[in-house]
């Protein structure tokens, strides 16, 4: 069986031996002396776990040393589990790494079955965090074919299978959502899996243009149809001839509009303004609104027939609100992606900001996450963001009640130990000797530990090894 290797890192090798001693039977262990030799085993061995002492030569009275070998550390791999080990006077520093990326930190002199509890739970995270990536590698990777769309909830599921159903046809597609929910990326990933896929993809916003102006930017002008109209010019539908024309915000076109867009949707030809030639167009329409339309066609703002023209199928993108872990998808993507464009080494969320990004209702849907992470990796110097570098203008009660619950690092470990001891006990039915051994420690030591904690041993007294 492939164990995992933890590399320890520390001047004193009286702490090596005795670290290598007690954690052999489960880990491959690798010692280096220095932070250069570390580098070097690191290199080579490729460890899940580093035990690195904070004190190291030529600086053993400070922390620059330690600090200096987790930066390069991280910066060969931003993934591995650094557990810090620290003089009692040294708190302030041992947090400082954390906040700079380490997983954890100890204090000297290590006590083996405590410090056993944290690697074993590093090892723990590293093994999800590298399952997690391979899905969100997978997820990218199938989301290359559908334009760079991401997303795992069954609501995102759905409409990548729509996609890829109706991407062939020709049938006209009316995308509706909020704004910033994606309706022009699901636009450009319906023509990039057409049979049109080499004609052009022309998009143009109907409540971004001037009325007076739009009806030329659509259907084009002849020479002389107004003033300043000095040359012949084709309009956004002849030019996507071939290919897809994207209207967006199609629930804000003129109703005098909307009567030449029927026309043209319903006989394929269109004419310029100041023309009087039908000229042929072989161009798939895909609009997108974020209005009512049901409303909008109440209140004679919009045409009954235009609409079911446009929407043979329809598309609803949900709020990113209701897209569940989509979220955080979502946000260790952008993470990746800004970190690496603005060349930051920021290479995680913190807990308080991972809570953040679940709680927030994002009225601005993905378009807002997005922008919030490249503000967040732009602004942060730490390796870690924190809801303030999100803009996080929100409180956060249940976080400060709930995910960082106020107490202190001895009592964690003691609450993690209890549990560990009771859920043995529980397996071996009571028996003392097989529950120790299950734990990795002497049967005196489990003892000791189960009087630690006020826990009589199972089913009515103490079982021996025979029992």
């Amino acid at each position: 069986m492939h164990m995992v290797k933890i590399l320890i890192i520390d001047d004193d090798p009286d702490i090596r031996q005795q670290l290598k001693w007690g954690l052999s039977d489960e880990y491959s262990v690798v010692q280096a002396g220095t932070v250069q030799e570390g580098i070097v085993a690191f290199k080579k061995h490729h460890p899940t776990v580093v035990i690195l002492d904070l004190g190291l030569p030529p600086y053993e009275h400070s922390s620059e040393e330690g600090f200096r070998g987790l930066a390069a550390l991280l910066e060969l791999n931003p993934h591995v589990k650094i557990i810090m080990l620290t003089g009692n006077s040294e708190r302030e520093n041992a947090l400082k790494a954390m906040q700079l990326g380490a997983y954890d930190f100890y204090p000297k002199p290590p006590v083996l079955n405590e410090l056993k509890v944290i690697i074993g739970r590093a090892v723990h995270v590293a093994g999800l965090e590298e399952q997690n990536r391979t899905l969100q590698r997978a997820v990218e990777m199938k989301s290359m074919d559908l334009g760079g769309m991401l997303g795992q909830c069954p609501e995102m599921q759905t409409i990548f299978a729509t996609i890829k159903k109706v991407a062939p046809s020709d049938v006209s597609i009316l995308i509706t959502g909020e704004n910033g929910t994606g309706k022009e990326l699901v636009a450009q990933a319906l023509h990039d899996a057409s049979l049109r896929r080499k004609g052009p993809f022309i998009p143009i916003n109907c409540g971004a243009i001037p009325e007076n102006l739009l009806e030329s930017e659509l259907f084009g002008h002849e020479r002389g149809a107004f003033t300043g109209a000095h040359t012949t010019v084709q309009g956004k539908l002849q030019y996507a001839n071939k290919g897809t024309l994207f209207l967006d915000e199609i629930g804000e076109l003129p109703v005098n509009l909307q009567v030449k867009l029927l026309r043209f949707l319903q006989e394929g030809v269109i004419q310029r303004v100041g023309g009087r030639v039908d000229i042929p167009v072989d161009t798939r329409t895909v609009c997108a609104t974020n209005v009512n339309i049901a409303q909008a066609i109440k209140e004679g703002r919009f045409r009954e027939d235009l609409y079911y023209r446009i929407s043979v199928i329809s598309i609803h993108l949900p709020p990113l609100r209701e897209r569940g872990e989509d979220i955080l998808l979502l946000a260790n993507y952008f993470l990746r992606m800004y970190s690496d464009e603005h060349k930051k080494k920021v290479r995680r969320f913190s807990a308080a900001a991972v809570h953040f990004l679940k709680s927030y209702e994002w009225p601005g849907n993905v378009r807002e996450l997005r922008n919030r992470v490249q503000r967040a990796i732009i602004m942060s110097d730490a390796s870690v963001v924190e809801p303030d570098d999100l803009g996080c203008e929100m409180e956060l009660p249940e976080f400060d009640e709930e995910i960082r619950p106020i107490v202190t690092l001895r009592e964690a470990r003691d609450k993690v130990e209890r549990e560990l001891l009771v859920q043995a006990m529980d397996r071996q039915n009571g028996n003392i000797a097989k529950a120790a051994e299950e734990l990795g420690v002497s049967r005196p030591t489990f003892y000791d530990m189960i009087k630690k904690h006020g826990l009589m041993p199972l089913h009515g007294g103490e079982k021996g090894a025979d029992s």
